[in-house]
């Protein structure tokens, strides 16, 4: 699909380059697209906003996860970037997700977040407004 824009030269506006911003509210993110993406990280872009609509992703963790699809290290950099998600409130739903189905240890549930590759003030800071 082409959209094709034409604006009066007098008219104020705001933004002339094509960006767009969108809310996930699942996933506590928000998304900066460029209209100077590759397919590549269009497409990683796309499968990180998916990812974070139905379950909570560390930084690393899904970039992993779209490397593991075969995008390249530097389309799932940007992609998962791009979503500008809140990793504090993504390693709180992960902690919330943990403690659905087991039991854990306050100090535990920090190193099960960290070990899924939030940082340890991510970890620290989920698991303290999971517990």
């Amino acid at each position: 699909m082409t959209v094709t824009v034409t604006a009066d030269p007098d008219d104020d506006v705001e933004a002339q380059d094509v960006s767009a911003e969108s809310a996930d509210s699942a996933g506590g993110a928000r998304s900066s697209v460029q209209s100077d993406e590759t397919s590549g990280q269009r497409n990683a872009r796309k499968s990180a906003e998916s990812y974070l609509e139905y379950s909570a992703f560390s930084r690393e963790g899904l970039i992993e996860q779209l490397e593991y699809e075969e995008f390249s290290r530097a389309d799932a950099e940007y992609a998962v970037d791009a979503v500008n998600a809140d990793w504090n409130e993504q390693a709180v739903k992960s902690a919330e997700s943990y403690l659905e189905y087991s039991s854990f240890s306050l100090s535990g549930l920090i190193d099960q977040l960290e070990y899924e590759g939030f940082t340890p003030s991510q970890a620290e800071y989920g698991a303290n407004q999971a517990y």
